[in-house]
């Protein structure tokens, strides 16, 4: 069954409420990274950027059609909080989970990371593929 597009906000519903959070008093994750989720003939395509991060420490798992990517990004600087104008860059945990558009083969899917994007391809299973149908002339 196929799923619609679902756009991605760091801070919704959350908007007005980022001070609350920015000192990681958030249980759980210290950021969500984005992701980019899009389909070929053959496979769903999966890219989230994760700049900084050991890709031997990303957890990656598939149960249900639903993937979920966890890992830990460090800062490797010694720099004092007073010393910094601003931080915007997210460090910590992070995991983020999202429900893909259709059914997948789990046990096929393959990643890699290049210059800090992990990029996930995971094979549709055959009924989600589009199946293409002859018309036959009388």
């Amino acid at each position: 069954m196929p799923r619609g597009l679902i756009n991605w906000s760091p801070n919704f519903p959350f908007r007005d409420f980022d001070k609350i959070f920015e000192e990681g008093a958030w249980s759980g994750t210290d950021f969500t990274p984005a992701m980019d989720i899009y389909q070929d003939n053959d496979n769903v395509i999966v890219e989230t950027p994760l700049p900084g991060v050991d890709p031997d420490k990303v957890d990656i798992t598939i149960e249900n059609d639903v993937l979920t990517i966890s890992g830990h990004a460090t800062d490797e600087k010694e720099v004092k909080r007073e010393d910094y104008y601003r931080k915007e860059v997210r460090r910590g945990s992070f995991s983020r989970s999202v429900i893909l558009p259709m059914g997948v083969k789990a046990d096929a899917a393959e990643a890699h990371s290049e210059k800090g994007v992990l990029k996930i391809v995971i094979p549709k299973a055959e009924e989600a593929k589009p199946k293409k149908i002859a018309v036959k002339i009388k």
